[in-house]
């Protein structure tokens, strides 16, 4: 399986587009493109996870704490952590969820 990652980016005018890319036996990968301004709300996962910003600009708060986002800067979440994240420019990040 092999993928073009800025090849499958497109922005939406406002919000966040999504596209799954690998989901098997525990790993699920997707691609998120969001609209400058766009923020997403505090929120935990479940699982693992990885972010890995592909390009933009953007704040990611990892519990209390701000990440800046941009062009390759890799961000690891044990599960239940509580995060949000705002984008400052249009921004994509791949988030890679691992385990149940």
């Amino acid at each position: 399986m092999e993928f073009n990652i800025k090849e499958l980016i497109e922005y939406p005018d406002n919000g966040i587009i999504s596209k799954t890319l690998i989901k098997e036996d525990g790993l699920n990968v997707s691609l998120f493109s969001m609209a400058k301004g766009t923020d997403m709300s505090e929120h935990t996962s479940t699982r693992k996870a990885i972010v890995h910003v592909v390009e933009g600009k953007g704040i990611f708060n990892l519990e209390g704490k701000d990440i800046k986002m941009e062009p390759g800067v890799l961000i690891y979440m044990k599960e239940n952590a509580v995060h949000s994240l705002k984008a400052e420019e249009n921004t994509t990040f791949v988030l890679s969820l691992f385990g149940k």
